[in-house]
C-alpha cells in the first residue's frame, strides 16, 4: 500500500476505536482480536492489499517495537501502588523470575526434543516466547495508578519486570550458537551485574527526577512544567543510561517509572505519620505529578502502538505460517508450558487457588516477543533459523491474541463476582 492508504486505514481505525470505544469494551474479544483480524483480511492470507516480511524488515520492527515496550513497561511502573511492600510483590518475582525461567526451559526442551532444534535456537525460543506481554496485555494489567486488585497487580508488575529478566536467556541462546561460549562471564555479567545495573539506574532516575519536579513546583508554583515530555524524557534518559553502563535497559525504564511513582508518593502524598495507602490518582495534597500527568498520554501512544503493530502481524501472515511445527510450539507453551511454571513458582506462596488460575492462564505473548525475534535475527540468526523463530513466534502471538482475547472478559467477570 502507498503512504497515503496507510494513513487512510490507521486514521480510519483510530477514530472508529475512539467513538466506539465504550461500544467495543462491551464485546467478548479485545480490541488486539479486531486489528488482527482486519490484518489477515487485508494481508497475503486473503485480499493481499499489502505484505509485511518480519526478516527484510527486521531493523525497522525492532526500533518500533522497543518503542513500544518502552512506554508501556513505564506505563504499567506508575501505576503500581504505593507504598512499596516486599511482601505484596513477592509473588510478582516469582512470577517474573521463577516462572519466566521455568517457561523458558520447558519450551527450549519441547523445542530440542520434538523440533530437533540445537541448544542454541532452542533456549533462544524459549526465551523469546516466555515473557509476557506489556502491551497486549492492558486488559488484565492495572487500570490506572492506585488500583489495588492483586490479580492485576501481579500480572503488571510481571509483564513489567520479566521483558528484562529474559535478556540474559535471550544472549545465552545466541551465545551458545558461537565455538566455546564463556558461560561463566554470561552469568556474572550479563545474568546478575546487568540486571542490578538496570533496576539501579531505574531507581536512582525515576527518584531524581520525582524529586526534581517537587522542589519545582513547590518553590516555584507558578513554573509549568510539561509533565508528558518529563515522562518521555525519563524514559529515554534511564534507557540510555542503563545500556551504556551495560545494564538491561527494559528493567531500568519499569523501575524508573517505579521510583518516580513511590517518590512522589512520599514527597507530596503520603500522610504525615507514614502510614496509610493512597488508591485515588491524585495526591492528599492535591499537588500535580510527573507520573500522573504523562500517564494519560502514554496510555494513548500504547494504543497507537498495539493498532499499527498488529496491523503488520495480520499482513505478516503468509502461507509459511501453517507449518504445524509452529503451532505444535505454540499450544505447548499456553497449554502446557505457561500454566505449569506458575503452578509451579507459585507453590507455598499462599496465593489464592482462583488467583494462580488466572494468573496461569493469562500469559499473553505479544510485542515484547517480536523484539526479541527481531534483535536475534538482527545479531546474526542464520537465514534459515530466523525464517523458523518468525513462524513460531508468530504462531505463537497469534494464538495468544485469540485465545487470551476471547476468554479475558467471561473469565475476569467471573474472578470479580
Amino acid at each position: 500500500m502507498e503512504i497515503a492508504h496507510w494513513f487512510v486505514l490507521v486514521g480510519s481505525l483510530m477514530l472508529a476505536r475512539g467513538l466506539w470505544g465504550s461500544t467495543i469494551a462491551r464485546l467478548p474479544f479485545t480490541s488486539a482480536s479486531i486489528y488482527l483480524l482486519i490484518g489477515i483480511v487485508l494481508g497475503p492470507a486473503v485480499l493481499g492489499v499489502f505484505s509485511f516480511d518480519p526478516v527484510r524488515e527486521a531493523p525497522l520492527l525492532e526500533t518500533l517495537t522497543e518503542v513500544a515496550i518502552l512506554v508501556s513497561l513505564f506505563s504499567a511502573g506508575v501505576k503500581l501502588p504505593v507504598p512499596f511492600n516486599l511482601r505484596r510483590w513477592a509473588v510478582s518475582l516469582r512470577l517474573a523470575v521463577v516462572a519466566m525461567s521455568l517457561s523458558v526451559a520447558l519450551c527450549a526442551v519441547f523445542a530440542a526434543a520434538v523440533l530437533g532444534l540445537p541448544a542454541g535456537a532452542a533456549i533462544l525460543l524459549g526465551a523469546m516466547l516466555a515473557p509476557t506481554d506489556p502491551v497486549l496485555a492492558t486488559d488484565v494489567q492495572l487500570r490506572h495508578a492506585g488500583d489495588k486488585d492483586s490479580l492485576r497487580f501481579a500480572l503488571t508488575c510481571e509483564a513489567g519486570m520479566n521483558d528484562g529478566t529474559a535478556f540474559p536467556f535471550v544472549v545465552l541462546g545466541l551465545l551458545l550458537g558461537l565455538e566455546g561460549p564463556d558461560l561463566a562471564h554470561w552469568f556474572w555479567e550479563d545474568a546478575l551485574l546487568a540486571t542490578l545495573v538496570g533496576v539501579g539506574t531505574g531507581l536512582v532516575c525515576g527518584a531524581a527526577m520525582a524529586g526534581c519536579s517537587y522542589v519545582i513546583r513547590r518553590h516555584h508554583p507558578g513554573h509549568q512544567l510539561l509533565d508528558d515530555l518529563l515522562g518521555l524524557g525519563l524514559i529515554a534518559l534511564a534507557y540510555g543510561i542503563a545500556l551504556l553502563l551495560g545494564g538491561w535497559g527494559f528493567l531500568a525504564v519499569f523501575f524508573a517509572g517505579v521510583a518516580l511513582r513511590q517518590t512522589e508518593w512520599r514527597l507530596t502524598e503520603a500522610p504525615p505519620d507514614g502510614h496509610g495507602l493512597v488508591h485515588g490518582d491524585a495526591g492528599a495534597s492535591g499537588q500535580a505529578t510527573v507520573s500522573h500527568g504523562s500517564l494519560v498520554f502514554k496510555e494513548h501512544l500504547e494504543r497507537l502502538s498495539e493498532l499499527g503493530l498488529v496491523l503488520l502481524l495480520g499482513g505478516a501472515m503468509t502461507a509459511d505460517l501453517f507449518s504445524p511445527r509452529a503451532w505444535l510450539v505454540a499450544v505447548f507453551l499456553i497449554f502446557v508450558a505457561r500454566p505449569l511454571s506458575v503452578v509451579l513458582s507459585l507453590a507455598g506462596s499462599g496465593t489464592g487457588t482462583r488467583e494462580a488460575a488466572i494468573a496461569a492462564w493469562f500469559g499473553v505473548r505479544g510485542i515484547g516477543s517480536i523484539y526479541y525475534l527481531m534483535y536475534a535475527i538482527n545479531h546474526g540468526v542464520p537465514a534459515a533459523l530466523a525464517r523458523e523463530l518468525v513462524t513460531i513466534t508468530l504462531a505463537t502471538i497469534i494464538l495468544s491474541i485469540v485465545v487470551h482475547g476471547a476468554s479475558v472478559k467471561a473469565l475476569l467477570d467471573r474472578y470479580w463476582d
